[in-house]
């Protein structure tokens, strides 16, 4: 027993010096701990004191840079601010030594100024007109004069040679008796009936039937070989004859419609147009018939229009109806152009061919390029020789209102009309009309004429503008 309690003793006392020996051993390992923590702690405080020192010599550097920099750009300021008053003092000087110089203000001055712009601009406007008008014909004429020189060559018309009175052969002078009748019965018969003027003179073997309107004429001229060619002459039978020759002219009337219109080649045309067109054949223009010309626009329309790919149908379409309202001018109120419009919408044309018919003469805008070829070729047609012709007063008449539009214009000096009417020269004055003026003027006489006056196929306005030096030795 005593052995066991030797024993436990000895064990206690191993445990309570394991015990001892273990917590002397930590407190060493805290104080350890502890030392190193702390060293730590100062090397991060020391490391952080250098950073900020550092970091103040570095803020203190370049706030003492900014500052300089402040001071110079200061510095800079009022010296610009210092020259920009002088240069001010400076203009104001120049501006009032100009002004002084010139002898004008600086109102004046800025309003010749503004001129002479205006003045350079028009000189540059009017050359790049010039030159661009130029650049277009280089470009277009070529094909355009191939184009239409094609069309040309294969057409061949007849010249005018239509007017206001038709000649009927007499088998003998004694039948001027008997067309005249007892006291002049049955020439009064014949014109009432006819509507035309019976003209019976020393021309032997000759009467001439007068009439302004065609198919009156024609009428008239058949009612009398008819007369004559039956010997019963008087006024129940000049009635009868004449409601025969009325008959056979509106049938010849469709005739020639229906020939004009298988002769283009136009197909399902209204019959009222159909005999319009026909109408056409006792109507002229300047001498001109208007069926032979109607049906030479539509070939020469169709073989342009065939040459640029276009609508060929169409296009003689349009040509062909182009003057068919000159048939109702007489009967109708309005232009023959509103009249032609009219009337083909009235049976339901294509809107291209209304516009053909519309825009031949510029009323209009064209709206396609088959109106522009109907256009040309309706001036090929009657601006060819012999083509039209027109009275002598009424040629005079435009020759002198050619005259008198041209030198209407500031800077003409005087003006010519040459070539029988179809060309213009105007002679202006260099010291007011320089040469891009010229260009301009030339253009505006052009552009007049075309409104205010009427002639057939075309007038060339020529402006010519020369210096001249005259001195004299003495």
């Amino acid at each position: 027993m005593e052995q066991w309690s030797s024993l436990v003793a000895a064990v206690l006392s191993g445990v309570l010096l394991a015990a001892v020996i273990f917590y002397v051993w930590g407190r060493r390992v805290e104080r350890r701990a502890a030392d190193t923590s702390q060293r730590l702690v100062l090397a991060a405080k020391e490391e952080l004191m250098s950073v900020r020192e550092n970091l103040h010599k570095s803020l203190d550097q370049k706030l003492a840079g900014v500052d300089r920099r402040e001071q110079e750009l200061r510095k800079t300021d009022q010296q610009l601010q210092d020259r920009t008053r002088a240069l001010d003092k400076r203009g104001q000087e120049i501006s009032a030594r100009l002004e002084q110089v010139a002898g004008l203000s600086a109102q004046e001055a800025k309003r010749e100024l503004i001129s002479g712009l205006e003045n350079e601009a028009r000189d540059e406007a009017a050359a790049l007109v010039r030159n661009i008008t130029e650049q277009a014909r280089k470009n277009a004429d070529r094909e355009a004069k191939k184009i239409i020189a094609l069309a040309i060559q294969r057409i061949a018309a007849e010249q005018t040679a239509e007017s206001s009175v038709s000649a009927v052969l007499l088998p003998s002078d004694e039948m001027k008796g008997r067309i005249i009748g007892r006291e002049g019965r049955n020439i009064r018969a014949f014109e009432a009936a006819t509507g035309v003027d019976v003209i019976i003179d020393d021309t032997p073997d000759t009467v001439v039937v007068s009439c302004f309107e065609p198919v009156r004429r024609e009428i008239g001229r058949l009612a009398l070989e008819r007369l004559i060619a039956d010997g019963r002459i008087h006024p129940g039978r000049i009635e009868e004859i004449v409601k025969k020759a009325k008959a056979d002219v509106d049938a010849s009337i469709v005739e020639a419609g229906e020939q004009a219109v298988y002769d283009t080649g136009i197909r399902g045309m209204h019959a009222e147009l159909v005999k319009l067109v026909g109408r056409m054949k006792y109507r002229t223009s300047y001498g001109q018939n208007i069926l032979e010309h109607s049906k030479e626009v539509a070939y020469l329309a169709g073989m342009m229009a065939a040459e640029l790919k276009l609508d060929v149908h169409l296009t003689k379409r349009g040509a062909l109806l182009h003057d068919v309202g000159k048939v109702l001018t007489h009967e109708h109120d309005g232009t023959h152009v509103q009249l032609g419009v009219e009337m083909a919408t009235k049976y339901g044309e294509h809107p291209t061919v209304i516009n053909c018919i519309a825009a031949h003469h510029d009323d209009v805008p064209h709206e396609s390029p088959v109106s522009v070829i109907v256009q040309a070729a309706d001036a090929i047609s009657g601006s060819r020789p012999g083509a039209r012709r027109e009275a002598f007063e009424t040629y005079v008449k435009r020759l002198t209102r050619l005259e008198e539009i041209a030198n209407a214009f500031p800077g003409v000096e005087k003006s010519n009309v040459i070539q029988a009417g179809r060309e213009v020269r105007v002679v202006v004055t260099p010291e007011r009309i320089d040469d891009g003026a010229a260009a301009l003027l030339s253009e505006t006489i052009a552009r007049k004429i075309e409104h205010e006056l009427q002639y057939p196929g075309q007038i060339k306005v020529v402006v010519i503008r020369e210096t001249r030096a005259v001195d004299y030795a003495r």
